[in-house]
C-alpha cells in the first residue's frame, strides 16, 4: 500500500470535549489491541495532528513529551480525558463573586482565567510547543491585527520565533470570547500576541490541517507536496445536536441577547461546512474511503459548552462511550488504515 500521511483533527466544544477524548480513548485501546503493544499511544500513528480549543487542549495532550523517556508521550488517551472529567468543574466553576461581579457574563468574561491556567501549568509546566512529538497545527485568533494565527510544531523546532511554551498554547486556543478574556502570550523570542480561541473562524480545524498537509509535506518520493490522494484523515467532532433558538425570542433580540448564540451558531456552522467542504476533496478523487468525519451524538448531555456539572460530565462521558460503540465500524477502518500504512 502506498504511504499515506495520517492527520487526526479535533473540533472546539469546551467541556464537550470529552466526546472526543472518549472516542480517542477508544481507538487508542483498538491500536493497542491490534497491534499487540500495550504501550501503543495516538502519537504513534497519526503524522499530523489539528485542533482548536478544546481540540487544541487534547492535541497538546497527546504530544506532550514524557520528562523521562523525551520521544514517548507522557499522557496516555485516558490521561487527557481525564482532564475534562476531574478538572471540567473547575475551569468552568459557577463561582458567585464572580458571576455577581461580571453581571452574569454582561460586562466581562463569564469565568475567571486563573483555575484554566492553573491546571495547564500542572500538565505542561514548561514544555516547549518544539518538544511535541509530532507536526501539529493548533489554531487561535489575533484581535489586534485582526489575523488567524496557528501555532505549528514545525515551525516552531526551527524557528524560536514561532515557538511558546505549551501551557499557553492550550490557553490562547481555548480562550472563547465571552467565556475567558483573551490571552495574552509571548513567544520564546519576546513577542507578544493577544489571542482568543481560534473557533470564531476555524471551529472544525481539518481543512486547515489539509491545506498545510499540502503545503509542509512532500509525496513519499520527494517529487512534489502531497495531495488528497497521499491522505487519510479522521476528524473529530464534538457533537451533533445543536442548541435550538426560537424565532419569537430571537427577533426581540438586540446586541446582547445575540453574543452568545452569534458564537454558538458561527461555531457548528462552520464545523458543518467544513466538513461538507472535504467530502467534496476526497470524493472528487475517488477516496472517499480516505476521509472518516465522526460527529457523536449527546445523548441526555446539555449542548452547552461550560456545563460542567457532575450530572453533564457524568453525561457526556456516557455519550461519548456511547458514540464510541456506534461508530465502531468507523473506528474499525481508522485502525486498518492506520496499521497498514507506515510511518511518515
Amino acid at each position: 500500500m502506498a504511504q499515506l500521511l495520517r492527520i487526526l483533527s479535533i473540533d472546539g466544544g469546551g467541556i464537550r470535549g470529552i466526546l472526543p477524548g472518549q472516542i480517542l480513548l477508544a481507538l487508542e485501546q483498538k491500536l493497542k489491541l491490534r497491534s499487540n503493544n500495550p504501550n501503543a499511544n495516538l502519537a504513534d500513528y497519526f503524522d499530523l495532528f489539528a485542533g482548536t480549543s478544546t481540540g487544541g487542549i487534547l492535541t497538546c495532550l497527546y504530544l506532550c513529551p514524557d520528562e523521562n523517556s523525551p520521544t514517548r508521550p507522557k499522557f496516555s488517551a485516558k490521561n487527557a480525558v481525564d482532564l475534562y472529567l476531574k478538572h471540567g468543574a473547575e475551569i468552568f466553576k459557577n463561582d458567585l463573586a464572580h458571576r455577581l461581579y461580571s453581571t452574569g457574563g454582561f460586562t466581562e468574561e463569564k469565568y475567571p482565567a486563573g483555575p484554566i491556567e492553573a491546571i495547564l501549568e500542572n500538565y505542561f509546566h514548561d514544555t516547549k510547543l518544539s518538544s511535541l512529538l509530532k507536526p501539529c497545527i493548533i489554531t487561535s485568533y489575533n484581535i489586534h491585527n485582526r489575523s488567524t494565527h496557528f501555532f505549528t510544531q514545525h515551525d516552531a523546532a526551527d524557528k524560536p520565533g514561532y515557538d511558546y511554551l505549551v501551557k499557553d498554547v492550550a490557553r490562547a486556543t481555548s480562550a472563547a470570547p465571552t467565556y475567558f478574556e483573551p490571552a495574552r502570550v509571548s513567544s520564546l523570542s519576546g513577542v507578544s500576541y493577544p489571542l482568543v480561541d481560534g473557533g470564531v473562524f476555524a471551529n472544525n480545524p481539518a481543512l486547515c490541517a489539509y491545506a498545510e498537509a499540502r503545503h509542509r509535506f512532500w509525496k513519499q518520493d520527494g517529487s512534489k507536496n502531497v495531495t488528497a490522494t497521499d491522505m487519510f484523515m479522521l476528524s473529530i467532532g464534538t457533537g451533533s445536536v445543536k442548541k435550538k433558538y426560537d424565532y419569537n425570542k430571537a427577533a426581540g433580540w438586540g446586541s446582547l441577547g445575540w453574543i452568545e448564540p452569534v458564537l454558538d451558531i458561527m461555531m457548528s456552522g462552520a464545523s458543518d461546512t467544513i466538513d461538507f467542504q472535504l467530502k467534496q476533496i476526497f470524493d472528487a478523487i475517488d477516496k472517499k474511503e480516505n476521509y472518516i468525519r465522526i460527529d457523536p451524538d449527546m445523548g441526555e448531555a446539555d449542548c452547552t459548552m461550560d456545563n460542567a456539572s457532575d450530572e453533564n460530565v457524568k453525561a457526556l462521558s456516557e455519550a461519548g462511550i456511547a458514540s464510541a460503540e456506534k461508530f465502531d465500524a468507523e473506528l474499525e477502518k481508522a485502525v486498518e488504515f492506520l496499521l497498514k500504512n507506515p510511518k511518515v
